[in-house]
């Protein structure tokens, strides 16, 4: 009785019903918490806490933050007690971020901070100062901060603030021995375009099927496979079809749904190339992941996104740089792009594989982390 009264002194009722009873333990006990690390020290392992108490599966649904967690923990399992490291994610933030850094801090463990995105004037709305409010106290409370890309440093510097431990640029990583291309290339036929990830903003699918209603006019019998939720109205799916039918092609339109990381090399093999519409977006794994299968990317030249591609894994239609506004790539611009892939589909398919497997294969990531940890313990 005395500890629950103690806890509800200590924690906020709302963060009370938010987080795991474990985590109110390490707030409630630090000094107990930096007897168990002590005691541990010996055994001179590396134990991360990820802010969450389950990561899932390759066989959930998640994305993001979530599933960099899931191919971390093969390595380093996800401890929320015991730990000596504290990493977490801008993406994947758990309830009391800020709450549970401080109290690993009381409990002399080490903190990094993986900044993805930030919320800008144009993204996501009139709250986004708020988003990054919530961001502000971890990224300063980091020892050390991961950007996933140089687009999502200068983001975050102009909406979020700078950090105070050390910092370095370290783009998102796949495994390139579960994310191959298809064994003897994908079946002769119709060029199939993938637009892959959620779509949770409608002009990403609107600018896709313009791009493929321009091609269709060109004489080019393409297919276009979507996957994800609808995500900008309640019945995102029925716009989504009654979109395709305006733009003529949807007897060209597959909806897949959403898919889980097991799910997702043989879902990408089914493609030719990636079409990513998404303006500004910071480092998407779904990139990644496609340039591993082989997949060229026609995109957005914005964001995140030409440090992924490079200049020869797929071809990048200019946008205007901004972070008022949302500005969708021109979809006959796109379709000039899938055009340019598709008649040289051998090279471009080899420099993707090539580009993933030199730049962006997942053992270096890890090792990256293994490294900083280890001179985060000192």
């Amino acid at each position: 009785m005395a500890v629950a009264l103690g806890l509800k002194r200590l924690v906020p009722a709302s963060l009370r019903h938010s987080l795991s009873r474990r985590l109110l333990d390490l707030a409630a006990l630090p000094k107990a918490f930096r007897a168990r690390r002590a005691a541990s020290a010996s055994r001179g392992s590396i134990r991360v806490f990820y802010g969450h108490e389950r990561l899932g599966t390759d066989r959930d649904l998640v994305h993001g933050g979530l599933v960099k967690f899931q191919r971390m923990q093969a390595v380093w399992p996800n401890t929320p007690l015991d730990f000596n490291v504290l990493y977490m994610v801008s993406s994947a933030m758990p309830a009391g971020a800020a709450w549970l850094a401080d109290a690993a801090r009381r409990g002399g463990a080490a903190i990094a901070w993986n900044q993805n995105g930030t919320s800008t004037p144009a993204w996501p709305g009139p709250g986004w100062r708020n988003d990054n409010a919530a961001m502000r106290p971890l990224l300063r409370r980091a020892d050390h901060v991961f950007y996933q890309s140089a687009f999502c440093k200068e983001a975050a510097d102009r909406f979020v603030g700078t950090p105070r431990g050390t910092w370095e640029v370290l783009h998102n990583a796949v495994d390139t021995e579960t994310f191959t291309p298809a064994v003897g290339g994908r079946p002769p036929g119709e060029p199939v375009l993938l637009l892959g990830g959620n779509q949770d903003q409608r002009y990403r699918l609107e600018t896709a099927l313009g791009a493929l209603a321009s091609l269709a006019r060109r004489g080019m019998a393409a297919r276009l496979l979507v996957t994800g939720g609808m995500g900008w109205s309640d019945d995102g799916q029925r716009d989504a079809t009654e979109m395709a039918h305006a733009a003529g092609v949807a007897d060209r339109v597959s909806f897949l749904g959403r898919y889980s990381q097991r799910d997702a090399p043989a879902l990408m093999r089914r493609a030719d190339l990636l079409l990513h519409t998404k303006y500004n977006d910071p480092c998407p794994g779904l990139v990644v992941e496609a340039l591993a299968c082989g997949l060229p990317v026609v995109y957005s030249a914005s964001g995140g996104v030409p440090e992924l591609v490079g200049p020869e894994a797929g071809v990048g239609v200019p946008a205007e740089a901004t972070f008022e506004r949302i500005v969708p790539p021109d979809p006959e611009a796109l379709a000039d792009g899938v055009e340019r892939v598709l008649a040289a589909l051998p090279r471009y398919a080899e420099a993707a594989r090539r580009r993933a497997v030199e730049r962006l294969d997942l053992r270096p990531w890890l090792e990256r982390h293994r490294i900083v940890f280890e001179e985060l313990r000192g």
